[in-house]
């Protein structure tokens, strides 16, 4: 299951974003795609008109949709004289008064899902500096897009009493505890924190609603890292394997296992999980 454009927007809102705080460029936008074959414009930053603003530019057609059909950056250092593209939006182009413009496309699975831009109002050429943050921001937006891809995947079905579904629901929390652990590695404070939030999602789809207590006790306030160490015990993990895979120390990872345990009032790992699960902590 892929998902759609709206499911993007705020991904690709996050990525302009940080293009834009990295680079300082004068404007930086982008969109997610509608289709196959056409992006519309949706986020901008440094605009000082709404020409572009909602502006579906088409596979092939203009800078950004070349940039779709190869599936690779495209620049250029003077819009309206560049013979490398064609001139399908040099009217909202030039409103704009953009010159020097970068297009990269976000690709998952083999498949163009957005394009972030970046601009000068000034014919100059793009320094390499500005090129490679355009296109580190893309390959972190396609990372995001991904690991959401798969999540929502392992979303889209709950575990029905039989065999084969209690095998895939092990691969959700397998998927869970890789989350936890990406979402520890990724520097960017608003990704972290989606990922994080997926985990959520991802331990909530494992609650039975029927079950639920109406006098249940509060749930047990664990911290990140303690929530990470158990996700990987609940797969099998021993703490050896759930500090290698957490980077961390063995003797951390030991530390964290008996202050959930305490705080989760259990005994043994297995009451520690089974407790979490019960809580809403892990699928």
């Amino acid at each position: 299951m892929l998902v759609g454009m709206g499911d993007d927007a705020g991904a690709v809102r996050s990525a302009v974003l940080t293009l834009h705080r990295t680079t300082g460029l004068p404007m930086v936008f982008g969109g997610a795609l509608s289709g196959r074959d056409r992006m519309r414009i949706t986020e901008l930053v440094g605009n000082t008109t709404d020409s572009l603003n909602g502006l579906v530019v088409r596979h092939g057609n203009g800078l950004g949709g070349k940039s779709m059909a190869t599936g690779r950056p495209m620049w250029v250092s003077n819009y309206p004289c560049a013979a490398s593209i064609s001139h399908d939006y040099d009217k909202p182009v030039g409103r704009e008064g953009l010159l020097s413009i970068v297009a990269v496309p976000v690709v998952v699975r083999r498949r163009v899902r957005a394009v972030l831009y970046g601009a000068l109002r000034e014919p100059l050429s793009l320094a390499d500096r500005i090129v490679g943050a355009a296109v580190q921001a893309a390959r972190d937006l396609e990372q995001d897009l991904a690991v959401r891809d798969r999540a929502d995947e392992a979303l889209a079905w709950r575990p029905p009493g039989t065999p084969d579904a209690a095998a895939r629901w092990e691969e959700v929390r397998a998927v869970h505890a890789e989350l936890r652990a990406l979402a520890e590695q990724v520097a960017d404070a608003p990704t972290r924190d989606r990922l994080r939030a997926m985990t959520l999602r991802l331990a909530a789809a494992g609650l039975d609603p029927d079950a639920a207590e109406p006098a249940a006790a509060p749930r047990p306030v664990l911290s990140p890292r303690e929530v990470d160490v158990l996700s990987y015990v609940a797969i099998g993990c021993t703490n050896a394997e759930a500090a290698a895979r957490l980077g961390l120390l063995p003797e951390t990872v030991k530390s964290y296992l008996r202050s959930a345990m305490r705080k989760l009032d259990a005994h043994t790992r297995l009451e520690a999980v089974t407790s979490a699960r019960r809580a809403g902590l892990l699928p």
